[in-house]
């Protein structure tokens, strides 16, 4: 690609990790190499095994098990910040490389609502990525400075989920 931009899938509804796994779909499909990284999640989610099955996508790997970050304890998060850490300057170096023609950083802004990455990283990234890499960023809430990079920002908005009803997420739907 001659020029790679910047996604943002957010908002409060559901399909931000289903579009970006849409659009890391569609890049293998065309031959492009993609680097698949998620954020505040455990490694037991559908999509990461149907994107394995791409031999020009890479996916990082993810703990096993990872409580929310409202429930953990100090302890916890320290540890949660430290993998995550590390895996964003791994994300970062790919980046800069030009090594992938599309990133995904799968609930990266709601990682900075948390306080794991920093505003100032995050558009580091962006302003010093390849400039033929394309970049998607989801999550909630993503900081303003950081709409402000992208070329893209799309919005899901909850309107009705199960989850209101009591139902708890579905394998395979939700995860």
């Amino acid at each position: 690609m001659q020029q790679g931009l910047v996604h943002i899938y957010c908002g409060n509804g559901k399909g931000k990790t289903t579009a970006s796994v849409g659009l890391c779909t569609r890049a293998a499909g065309r031959g492009l190499r993609v680097l698949f990284a998620q954020f505040l999640k455990a490694n037991d989610s559908g999509e990461r095994d149907a994107l394995r099955s791409f031999e020009n996508v890479t996916v990082l790997d993810l703990p096993e098990k990872l409580k929310f970050v409202r429930s953990m304890t100090d302890e916890e998060f320290a540890k949660t910040k430290d993998y995550f850490s590390a895996q964003f300057q791994r994300c970062a170096a790919c980046a800069k490389s030009g090594e992938y023609d599309l990133i995904v950083l799968d609930e990266i802004c709601s990682t900075v609502g948390h306080g794991i990455i920093s505003v100032p990283e995050l558009a580091a990234l962006i302003r010093e990525k390849a400039p033929g890499t394309e970049l998607v960023l989801t999550g909630r809430d993503p900081a303003p400075e950081i709409v402000e990079l992208a070329d893209y920002v799309t919005e899901m908005t909850l309107v009705k989920h199960p989850f209101q009803q009591g139902i708890p997420a579905r394998k395979g739907i939700e995860y």
